[in-house]
């Protein structure tokens, strides 16, 4: 009996320890069964914190296509940068090799240097980060957009946990160069909804902005299982998405006007400081936008823009006199025009105003016609009495295209403003003043000329090429409008432009733009600056912006030409023909027009200009002889110490390369036949005291060539 209570007795303990391991056993199985079966533990998704553990997902980027010239060089186009990053969880070494930062002063002592930053600030970005349990950090600003440079120096470093990952930015090879019409893109910051920080470019002026959607493309992503190492775990499932590259964008500008342009530009800029000036140019039978620049401009690299007003199509102004161009033809069309019809110069009253011609006593009574060569107020003052009225004139510039877009493939174009009513705002409107217009208006409604009567729309997209199929998705069509106005109306139109370059009448307006053999035809234009403070116009001798709008040759124009400067240094209209001669002659050059004036059917060729600094004098002429460009040898050293054009600007055969030498000092050069600009470099670049008189080409110099200057001035005449 004993024995059998003391068997029972001997199982009680073991009872009870086998009932606690049951019920630990019953609830260990009834957690894993909960977890098993239920779709989230304290409120998250298991199944996702799994996949997010487990699963890469990267986002790959797609090529933000490139902008071309009509030829093919590229205007922007992306390259490779790196960004930073320092992985500093322990999961990714193993025992035989250190994948994370292990020893963050050591790290940051030898990234400080060749990052451009303080070591301390480094340190504490990789502390804070490890404190925090991140997996892996970033640097801020100093650690991104590295250069292929910076990163070959960090992996020779060859730091434990260090890595770049790959990026784009965007980069304009040429700078300053077309930069209105080009634009710009930058890279922008945001945070996805995993808390990535994800990195695009957008496009936000000219070609960047207007065409960013077709430009950017679209990313792809990959999807993949890893280790805990980072290790893509073998035979499990990959999703992939390629990126579909962005469109590539072939513009319309020819780089080698755009150099003559901008070569121009320049030398208004440095020889007059206007407050800015502009050149446009044209192919007048397709409406391609050939060149386009201004000043003051920006490089899209640093994006040191002073004005967001792209001047081709975004700025107004009053543009004066060239819109007598449209008076003009308004009334040839309506019928009631007779250049041989005469008018008393000089004043008209209208209304309670007084209009006066520029010169403010005319030329007495004069012919309709001359009033168009002499550029005369008081004549489409009075045209607009007599052959046309003001409803005739809105009419006539609307449906030559002012007051409204032009059509042109550019962001933000402006209507300009046709706000005229009263009598005196019509006789004002008639000679350009009191409405505003942009640059490409005028090129599209001198377009008309050119086309016998037909207006063609600018473009600057040459084409769009889809770089993933190869295939054109694009390509600019010539858009002309029906005729607007007679065969008549354009003869006689062409018939006055030419007379105001060509005509031996000394009150001429346009004499300083004509070129034997090359049949320009223009109109100059001189209009006052309204001056919004006061509601009135400024004052003063250079208070004026100062235009030209021509074309040639007269007979079939093929290049037309709108420049506008405005308040430059000296108060004259002159301050345009000098640079406006010179691009023609050499777009004329470039592109074989007038063979028989250009070099006798010679070859002409485009050449871009190296430094020459510290070269042998003799060598460099030789080079430059082969290209039959002409050099103008300054001194008599054997090396060379300064130029004229600049190193990377083009000139064309049989142009003039000005070489300073390093001998000769203070010895007065030959300036006989120079045009300003040239003599005015020459006498920087060879610190002579200097005074200019008139405009055209230097006939005259104090100090005769080969004499020493001894500090004193040279006195420099300068005549037609």
């Amino acid at each position: 009996m004993n024995k059998k209570a003391n068997k029972v007795n001997d199982w009680k303990y073991p009872r009870k320890v086998f009932l606690v391991f049951l019920v630990i056993i019953i609830i260990i199985f009834s957690r894993y069964c909960f977890i098993a079966l239920s779709p989230s533990i304290n409120g998250r998704n298991i199944q996702t914190f799994a996949s997010n553990r487990n699963t890469v997902s990267k986002v790959l980027k797609a090529n933000r296509g490139t902008i071309y010239d009509n030829s093919g060089n590229i205007l922007a186009n992306n390259v490779t940068s790196y960004t930073l990053i320092a992985y500093l969880d322990k999961s990714r070494s193993t025992k035989t090799q250190i994948n994370h930062v292990k020893d963050i002063d050591k790290t940051a002592e030898a990234l400080a240097p060749i990052l451009g930053t303080d070591a301390e600030n480094l340190r504490q970005i990789m502390q804070k980060g490890k404190d925090q349990g991140k997996y892996q950090v970033e640097f801020g600003t100093v650690g991104r957009n590295l250069s292929e440079l910076k990163k070959a120096e960090i992996k020779k470093l060859n730091l434990p946990g260090i890595d770049l990952e790959e990026s784009y930015s965007r980069y304009y090879p040429n700078g300053d160069f077309a930069s209105y019409i080009v634009g710009y893109a930058k890279s922008n910051e945001y945070t996805d909804k995993t808390g990535k920080l994800v990195t695009t470019i957008d496009g936000e002026l000219g070609i960047e902005s207007k065409f960013n959607d077709e430009l950017k493309g679209t990313d792809g992503y990959q999807r993949y299982q890893q280790d805990r190492f980072g290790y893509k775990i073998p035979d499990t499932k990959e999703e992939k998405i390629d990126a579909i590259d962005g469109n590539n964008i072939y513009l319309t500008i020819d780089s080698g006007i755009q150099r003559f342009v901008e070569t121009e530009i320049k030398a208004i800029e440095s020889e007059y400081e206007p407050e800015w000036v502009l050149i446009e140019v044209m192919d007048a039978k397709t409406g391609d936008i050939l060149a386009s620049s201004a000043s003051p401009s920006f490089n899209p690299n640093i994006r040191d823009i002073k004005s967001y007003e792209n001047p081709l199509v975004t700025k107004v102004f009053e543009p004066g006199s060239t819109m007598k161009i449209y008076t003009y033809m308004c009334a040839i069309e309506k019928g009631t025009y007779n250049g041989a019809d005469t008018f008393k110069s000089g004043s008209i009253q209208i209304a309670d105003a007084t209009i006066r011609d520029w010169n403010n006593v005319g030329w007495g009574d004069i012919t309709f016609d001359k009033g168009f060569e002499y550029s005369s107020n008081v004549g489409v003052s009075t045209m607009v009495n007599e052959f046309i009225n003001g409803d005739d004139l809105k009419a006539c510039f609307k449906k030559y295209g002012f007051g409204q877009p032009t059509g042109i493939d550019m962001s933000k174009e402006s209507s300009g403003n046709l706000g005229f009513k009263y009598p005196v705002e019509i006789a004002n409107a008639a000679f350009g003043q009191g409405i505003n217009t942009t640059a490409v208006q005028h090129l599209k409604a001198l377009s008309m000329i050119a086309n016998d009567g037909r207006e063609v729309t600018p473009h600057v997209v040459k084409k769009i090429v889809n770089p993933n199929t190869g295939k054109t998705v694009y390509k600019r069509k010539v858009e002309k409008t029906n005729r607007l106005i007679k065969q008549e109306t354009v003869d006689k139109i062409k018939d006055l432009m030419y007379n105001v370059v060509n005509s031996d009448d000394p009150e001429a307006t346009g004499k300083r733009y004509k070129i034997d053999g090359f049949d320009v035809i223009g109109k100059t234009g001189t209009s006052q600056i309204y001056n919004e403070k006061t509601g009135g116009y400024l004052t003063g001798d250079n208070a004026y912006i100062y235009s030209f709008a021509g074309m040639y040759p007269k007979d079939d124009p093929q290049i037309i030409i709108y420049a506008a400067v405005r308040r430059p240094n000296v108060g004259s209209s002159s301050v345009l023909s000098g640079s406006i001669t010179r691009l023609m002659q050499n777009i004329a050059k470039y592109k074989n027009m007038f063979t028989s004036v250009t070099q006798n059917n010679s070859s002409v060729t485009s050449v871009t200009l190296d430094s020459y600094t510290n070269k042998y004098t003799k060598d460099v002429a030789a080079s430059l002889a082969t290209s039959n460009i002409q050099t103008v040898i300054i001194g008599n050293g054997d090396k060379i110490i300064s130029q004229y054009p600049n190193a990377g600007e083009k000139v064309l055969s049989y142009d003039k390369v000005f070489l300073i030498t390093n001998g000769g000092e203070g010895i007065m050069p030959d300036l006989t036949g120079y045009t300003r600009s040239e003599a005015i470099y020459l006498m920087k670049a060879l610190n002579i005291n200097y005074e200019l008189t008139d405009y055209g080409h230097v006939t005259n110099q104090s100090i005769k060539a080969g004499d020493m200057v001894n500090g004193n001035t040279v006195q420099i005449t300068l005549s037609e």
